[in-house]
């Protein structure tokens, strides 16, 4: 019995590091991806007990940029919420130009998002002004 929970603890810590954001411009931090064993564990059926051992949470699995008609960087990012709970959480976009240096925008603010658990989400941003080439997007925790 010892060895069949030593397997299935050693089973779990390897699969929750597995995962994460495939592109590097996506940062998608610790709160946003991993539920918290201690919100969990006690409050779901077993499927969903299974899920937060895991530490199941978002994953970003597609960035696609683009230029539209008004000449535009236009970025769609999709992935897909492996909790079974819906994960809430704040995302901020940030525009750089063409030597990488950030361009200072308004729009650069803390955004709400919601991604309902077991589906895939997506979201869109265009950037204010034609000089951005790239950008970075961070997520924090929605408090």
């Amino acid at each position: 019995m010892r060895i069949l929970i030593s397997l299935l603890v050693t089973l779990m810590i390897l699969m929750a590091g597995c995962g994460g954001p495939k592109d590097p411009r996506v940062n998608v931090r610790e709160p946003v991806t991993n539920d918290s064993l201690i919100d969990n564990y006690v409050t779901r059926p077993v499927a969903q007990g299974f899920s937060a051992l895991l530490g199941e949470g978002i994953i970003v699995d597609n960035v696609v940029t683009k230029r539209n008609d008004a000449g535009l960087l236009e970025v769609n990012i999709s992935g897909f919420n492996k909790s079974y709970s819906t994960k809430r959480f704040r995302y901020r976009v940030e525009w750089l130009d063409e030597s990488g240096a950030l361009i200072e925008t308004k729009t650069s603010v803390w955004l709400p998002m919601s991604a309902m658990g077991k589906q895939p989400f997506s979201f869109n941003v265009v950037a204010p002004r034609p000089d951005a080439v790239n950008f970075r997007i961070d997520t924090r925790k929605w408090e």
